[in-house]
């Protein structure tokens, strides 16, 4: 028991001697200054910290501790340690050991090893350019088949309605040709009944 005991008070020793990483402390101290809570603040309960203003924060505060004023670089950074984003509406991140008040645990958090945090992401975006790539296919696909579909309707409409013109000049048109039938034989009558008359005076 007594080994056990000494072997406890040895690790909490050296987890309290050990200097977290200088990137994790910068950050504590950012979020910790009271003078910036309108950029960059704890939450109500102290378990995540929130960057109101991305802008401010990446142009005002990172190069005060930081060699870069690239918020991208800044959030890169966090997840190598472990830091997750918990809202979709705002800049919020979370680490479990990443507290307000109780900056101590900060030697407890362990940055990544770079194959790991290298290996996730490049699956991601193979699997969204390929998602992105069907669904573009499709959107594409029914854009042509709602196009060639449209351009059938309105060829078969315009087809209708020269259907009807044609329909309507051809009834015209017998019309005016029984017209002038008429008017042939009304004066091949005529002219026979002259002949008549003619040939009965002169008889």
């Amino acid at each position: 028991m007594e080994g056990e005991s000494d072997k406890g008070l040895l690790l909490e020793y050296v987890r309290k001697s050990t200097t977290p990483p200088p990137f994790l402390l910068k950050t504590y101290m950012l979020v910790e200054d009271p003078t910036t809570n309108d950029v960059v603040s704890w939450n109500e309960d102290g378990t995540t910290f929130v960057v109101l203003q991305p802008v401010e924060f990446a142009r005002d505060l990172l190069p005060t501790l930081f060699k870069h004023s690239n918020f991208s670089s800044f959030v890169r950074q966090l997840n190598t340690y472990g830091f997750r984003k918990v809202a979709t509406s705002r800049w919020e991140f979370c680490n479990d050991r990443f507290r307000k008040g109780e900056k101590e645990l900060l030697c407890d958090i362990r940055r990544r090893k770079t194959w790991a945090c290298k290996q996730q992401p490049t699956i991601a975006p193979i699997q969204a350019t390929t998602q992105n790539s069907i669904h573009e296919d499709h959107r594409s696909s029914s854009a042509s088949s709602s196009s060639g579909y449209a351009t059938l309707v309105d060829e078969n409409k315009r087809l209708k309605k020269e259907n009807g013109v044609l329909s309507s000049e051809l009834t015209i048109m017998k019309r005016k040709c029984r017209e002038l039938l008429d008017l042939v034989a009304k004066y091949t009558n005529t002219k026979e009944e002259g002949k008549m008359r003619d040939q009965c005076y002169l008889g």
